[in-house]
């Protein structure tokens, strides 16, 4: 048989799809399994052992003729399955047309009358969404979900090895959303509070850069400032995975980080401001703590994503969150 996975968001949400890989392949092991995501995200699978192909959308192009040109490639591709994870229309259309035998994905696509089997996906009832993903293909292996998987190459874990000379603790301050971002000084809070024999990697993309460097220059301790690392831009997806691996504690926002933890089993504390753990999106791995505000806040949760600022100005679900309730954890 022939699987397409399609899941054409963010990084976070393709890494939670990688838990219908591991599902199929563990039911079907000498299937193909392709996957179409976003351009952008293909370096998450660059050395995945159970995908054939990764097909890559991108959506920064004439939108009508990368969509034709994606529809073509699946149509080509004459698979079985279509596996739709993502819930829009663009996704929905090439999924309605791709000619598979069998076109499965959520009841919230525009275009889901035209599957051949759709699923409820509900948010906020506190199902993970791993077990809402698992839904979609419950009927081809069973109803237990597995659980997200990625694979760093050893050459991915020699480059971060440099790194792993002592103990380590790394930190993902960044966030798409300014709200599901813990405050810049409750971050540095934290650090104030690691053991000096750890020292801390600063972990995000490129454009994270000066985030963390406003993190390290407020660091006022010379001793504490120089074991804080800013590596923020100079890992790939798969190598930051590789060092947070082997951390004593990863601590995250509600973002793509944390569900990198989960994907190699890595111990973490994620920070949940302005959206919930009951929308699930939580941490996954056996190490893994929630740290949120103890305040009964009636604007919390203030979106499924998150805003780009507070729209009540005072950003208590974060200002209420004290460093020594998440640095208990580690």
């Amino acid at each position: 048989m022939k699987f397409l996975v399609i899941q054409t968001a963010f990084p976070g949400d393709v890494i939670l799809a990688s838990a219908v890989v591991e599902k199929l392949h563990e039911f079907h092991p000498t299937s193909q399994i392709d996957f179409l995501l976003r351009k952008g995200n293909e370096s998450l699978f660059a050395t995945h052992p159970f995908l054939s192909k990764v097909l890559v959308w991108d959506k920064k192009k004439n939108k009508l003729s990368e969509i034709l040109r994606i529809l073509s490639e699946v149509r080509q591709g004459r698979y079985d399955y279509i596996i739709n994870l993502h819930r829009f229309a663009s996704s929905g259309f090439i999924t309605a047309f791709s000619g598979a035998k069998n076109k499965i994905g959520f009841d919230k696509n525009p275009l889901s009358f035209l599957f051949n089997q759709k699923y409820i996906h509900k948010i906020g009832d506190g199902t993970h969404e791993v077990n809402r993903n698992q839904q979609l293909i419950s009927s081809i292996t069973n109803s237990k979900p597995s659980s997200p998987k990625l694979y760093p190459s050893h050459k991915d874990f020699q480059k971060v090895l440099e790194y792993k000379n002592v103990k380590y603790v790394c930190i993902a301050p960044a966030s798409v959303w300014f709200t599901k971002q813990w405050s810049t000084h409750k971050w540095v809070e934290l650090i104030n509070l690691i053991p000096t024999e750890q020292n801390v990697y600063l972990l995000g993309a490129p454009s994270d850069f000066s985030l963390c460097e406003e993190i390290k220059s407020a660091i006022t301790s010379h001793e504490i400032g120089k074991r804080v690392i800013n590596l923020s831009g100079k890992l790939s997806f798969l190598e930051s995975a590789a060092l947070m691996k082997d951390a004593t504690m990863n601590y995250v926002n509600d973002s793509a980080p944390l569900h990198l933890a989960s994907s190699v089993n890595a111990s973490v504390t994620a920070v949940f401001c302005s959206t919930i753990p009951e929308f699930g999106f939580g941490p996954l791995s056996d190490k893994s703590f929630i740290a949120q505000t103890k305040e009964n806040l009636s604007c919390r949760p203030c979106g499924l994503h998150g805003k780009i600022s507070c729209p009540e100005k005072h950003f208590k679900c974060s200002e209420s969150i004290r460093p020594e309730d998440v640095f208990y954890f580690l």
